[in-house]
């Protein structure tokens, strides 16, 4: 008959607790190369943000048959205003990939239309966006989640182009008209107005309410 052995809960509990020390043991590695951190520039330090709200951004190709809307991206669109020069630029990044969509200043003669069959987009043109990094222009419409969101839009965009007719030379008539950054401005609003003067079929399904 075998011996029955008598065994303490104490050395039960010690043996459990040396064994479960042993298959849960977590090495801890020192890296070999410690990697300093980057500080990744956004060039939005030196601007306030006017308004940020998420949109749909759509460029108009003139060269597809037939002309058509196409769709730029979706994210967050941000109008920024500069703290020193008073310029206001409209930027907008793609979710996920934040790939820039939309990067193009802001000029009092610029013209914010409602969108043929959506009271929540808004069409306009621009001179010069830097997208792509080369500026090229562009007939942009964006277009919002409520009525609200697009009209918030609007006001924003039209304050801004108060603020530079107010507080900035280059728009106001107060530079050198010889110099070339007024030239550039003269310009961009001979470029713009021929943009707006174009006949931009507004009627695609892409910017209609669905």
């Amino acid at each position: 008959m075998p011996e029955f052995v008598e065994t303490k809960t104490s050395e039960i509990r010690d043996r459990t607790v040396s064994e479960s020390s042993d298959t849960d043991f977590d090495p801890q590695f020192k890296p070999i190369v410690t990697l300093p951190e980057v500080e990744v520039s956004t060039n939005e330090e030196n601007e306030a943000v006017l308004l940020k709200m998420r949109a749909k951004l759509y460029r108009f190709d003139s060269t597809s048959e037939p002309s058509e809307w196409k769709e730029r991206g979706t994210g967050e669109m941000k109008i920024l205003q500069h703290k020193e020069n008073n310029s206001v630029r409209i930027v907008m990044r793609r979710d996920k990939t934040f790939k820039v969509c939309a990067n193009h200043f802001i000029t009092p003669w610029m013209v914010l239309k409602p969108a043929v069959g959506s009271e929540k987009a808004f069409v306009y043109t621009v001179a010069a966006d830097f997208a792509d990094e080369e500026p090229k222009s562009e007939c942009l419409a964006i277009k919002f989640a409520s009525v609200e969101n697009a009209n918030l839009f609007k006001n924003k965009f039209e304050e801004a182009k108060e603020i530079l007719l107010e507080k900035c030379s280059l728009y106001n008539g107060e530079c050198d008209e010889d110099s070339e950054e007024c030239k550039e401005v003269e310009e961009s609003r001979e470029i713009t107005e021929k943009l707006s003067e174009l006949a931009v079929n507004k009627e695609s399904d892409e910017v209609k309410e669905t």
